[in-house]
């Protein structure tokens, strides 16, 4: 049986943390799906269609990952895809608490379908999309932290 894990987020904009724990997934799983998920809590720099441009993009040299959209519970999106796994990076024990309650409430809904924490590489650590978008609106270099088509994106958006 083949294993598709689904790699969820708001990815708004997508790191090089991101970046990590998705190639990293690549390697483990035999498919790995980007899921971009509205976070109806947030609001977002770019659109969902742009952010899947994007990751697109910067995923294009992963041959068994592909990125798409849902703005429903993800345990509901992953049974309609087939998914048996969902792929979570870790930054800090602060995500672990949000995480686990998260994985809790997946596991009641569907424990079919298995988590997989993966840690982030300890240069990404402190990365978030927060972050990024806040260094970004003030002309500050974020080049270190996420891929060259997304600084540009960055920067077309705040220069707006």
């Amino acid at each position: 049986m083949a294993t598709l894990a689904i790699c969820p987020g708001s990815f708004d904009p997508i790191t090089y943390g991101h970046l990590d724990i998705i190639e990293r997934g690549a390697k483990i799983f035999d498919h790995v799906t980007v899921a971009v998920f509205h976070n109806r809590a947030k609001s977002p720099l770019f659109s969902v269609e742009e952010r899947i441009e994007l990751i697109q993009e910067v995923t294009s040299h992963l041959d068994n990952v592909t990125v798409d959209s849902s703005s429903g519970l993800l345990i509901d999106y992953a049974e309609e895809k087939g998914a048996n796994v969902v792929l979570r990076g870790l930054r800090a024990v602060s995500d672990f608490e949000y995480e686990m309650q998260i994985t809790a409430m997946n596991r009641k809904l569907n424990d079919s379908i298995e988590t997989f924490f993966v840690m982030t590489n300890n240069q990404y650590s402190f990365l978030s999309s927060s972050i990024v978008k806040e260094v970004s609106k003030y002309n500050g270099d974020v080049s270190e932290l996420v891929p060259p088509q997304i600084e540009k994106a960055l920067k077309a958006k705040y220069k707006k």
